[in-house]
């Protein structure tokens, strides 16, 4: 069968790959320890579940308008006031099927064939295929590790043409948990508006962040007309699986996506709209206090990581992962088996150590693997418990140490 060349030139996502054989272990009966997928183990709090079920009872289940009911049009731009202090209309924001379904959204109403995608790397796995959909070329911009995985001003000037349409910035990030600060994303704004670009600003871990360390690019001088903000549920409220996202903006650009949704998916669901009015009008303590509990697991995380020999880790400062450098053990061997880049020390770490973590390369940093600690201290512990066991049981050649990472 002939296919779209877009389509033959988008990988699968690894982190969905590497959960779905995670999950097809466990219910196999393996005992696996998961740091793979990004997801909550929080419940979804009471009172947005009784919001989804209280729509279900009124039969509010048929088509809502494309860009989302006005009554959360509302809440998610008065959310945003009381968050960050940015003022945005109802109009200036559409509704969509995820925070990941809102990005590609902007990505196809903003790019073109020929436009260039600027992409500050680690990166989250979805962002260059996402932008290869719309035929643009991704832009690869090197974040380095000793540096804390700040975004150099210098090197994004110098990565900008006259091509560029649109730079990707994930604060907190993923994989890294790097959160950017007030200079650096002022740089970025001040870079969009010489340089006539826009900034799509991805906030899906915002509110997890630990206190006054987030700057949402939005609130700075000269941002209104270049940023749009991408956000959503999933994370801060723990509802991965209703699929609610939005994306906020200038007013024709938003316009632009209506369209083109009302053409795609139509809109999101009309019971998930219902539960997400609640989680953002509802009583936000619930968010601090997953938020607080993340802050100690991270502790828990980095510190484990540490004591282990051959790991070396910058610091994360938000979102619920850590990105360790596993790179001392590339051409060491468990067994029969070569570990020869992070994919084969991923799938030996499954396969021998029953833990599940994503390899570093398609997050565009071959030497590091993902762990992601939005699961209990118990099950942390007992995966940094078989982490160590595994790394101690790595043949490991002879080279020199690495150099410390400080963050």
């Amino acid at each position: 069968m002939r296919l779209s060349p877009r389509i033959e030139g988008i990988g699968e996502s690894a982190t969905l790959a590497l959960d779905a054989r995670y999950k097809a272990l466990k219910q196999s009966g393996v005992d696996v320890v998961g740091f793979g997928a990004g997801e909550p183990d929080f419940p979804t709090p009471e009172h947005i579940k009784e919001a989804g079920i209280a729509a279900i009872r009124a039969n509010f289940t048929r088509y809502t308008a494309a860009g989302g009911i006005d009554e959360l049009r509302t809440a998610i731009a008065d959310r945003l006031r009381e968050d960050q202090g940015v003022r945005y209309e109802p109009a200036q924001t559409i509704v969509t099927s995820g925070a990941k379904h809102a990005i590609y959204n902007v990505v196809q109403a903003l790019c073109a064939e020929g436009d260039e995608v600027i992409i500050p790397a680690p990166y989250w796995v979805s962002y260059p295929e996402i932008v290869k959909t719309a035929g643009a070329t991704p832009v690869i911009l090197e974040c380095r590790e000793s540096e804390g995985w700040r975004i150099d001003p210098e090197r994004l000037k110098r990565a900008i043409t006259r091509r560029t349409r649109l730079v990707i910035v994930n604060s907190p990030g993923n994989p890294t948990g790097w959160i950017g600060s007030r200079d650096e994303m002022q740089s970025l704004v001040d870079l969009a508006n010489a340089h006539d670009f826009y900034v799509l600003s991805d906030e899906i871990y915002s509110k997890l962040a630990p206190p006054k360390t987030f700057v949402g690019p939005a609130t700075l001088p000269r941002a209104t007309d270049r940023v749009i903000v991408v956000d959503g549920v999933s994370k801060a409220y723990s509802m991965t699986g209703w699929r609610i996202g939005w994306a906020i903006g200038p007013k024709p650009l938003v316009q632009a996506m209506l369209r083109f949704q009302s053409q795609a998916t139509s809109h999101p669901s009309s019971v998930s709209q219902k539960a997400a009015v609640a989680a953002l009008r509802g009583d936000q303590s619930v968010v601090r206090t997953m938020a607080d509990e993340f802050e100690k697991r991270r502790r828990l995380m980095v510190d484990g990581l540490r004591r282990i020999p051959g790991f070396t880790l910058a610091e994360p400062k938000g979102a619920f992962y850590a990105f360790p450098r596993v790179s001392t053990f590339f051409g060491g061997k468990v067994g029969n088996v070569v570990i020869r880049d992070s994919a084969s020390f991923a799938e030996t770490c499954l396969d021998v150590a029953r833990v599940a973590i994503v390899p570093g390369a398609p997050f565009g940093a071959e030497g590091h693997v993902r762990l992601s600690y939005a699961t209990s201290n118990d099950e942390i512990q007992r995966g940094l418990d078989r982490l160590a066991e595994f790394a101690r049981s790595i043949e490991r050649p002879a080279r020199s140490t690495p150099p410390a990472i400080h963050g």
